[in-house]
């Protein structure tokens, strides 16, 4: 019997949405005001869901204060209160888009789980943007 447990936790971090070999006039044209060269900063909220086998040993499916320190040292650690830009190595030559932050979160999550649990994100950028993804 699959079940999924979920944990929220959320991080604050600014980036710019732009690429080097494009001028100021096109990176404006397609990435508007999140082109700002001054950066701009986000409230990101994040749904981290696991789906597995729930044993019967525990009755859990994964402990949840595992998952608590995992998303606290592999996310908010390495990108709360960063600029992804200059700060977070993954971001050095990737547009820190939402579609982009949610694939590395999953980059840096998936390979700490237990091999037969699956795992799927979703990230909000702002209430009404958000973002979803499951490897």
């Amino acid at each position: 019997m699959k079940v999924t447990v979920s944990r929220k936790a959320h991080f604050n971090a600014a980036h710019r949405l732009y690429r080097k070999d494009w001028s100021d006039e096109q990176n404006q044209a397609v990435y508007g005001k999140c082109s700002n060269p001054h950066y701009h900063g986000h409230n990101y909220e994040l749904i981290v869901h696991i789906t597995g086998d729930i044993d019967p040993e525990t009755g859990y499916v994964m402990d949840m204060k595992i998952l608590k320190n995992l998303i606290k040292i592999e996310v908010e650690d390495k990108m709360d209160h960063k600029n992804l830009n200059e700060e977070v190595p993954e971001f050095f030559d990737k547009i820190p888009t939402a579609e982009n932050i949610i694939v590395v979160i999953y980059d840096l999550l998936k390979p700490k789980l237990d091999p037969s649990h699956e795992l799927s994100i979703t990230l909000y950028e702002t209430p009404r943007n958000y973002v979803s993804y499951s490897g």
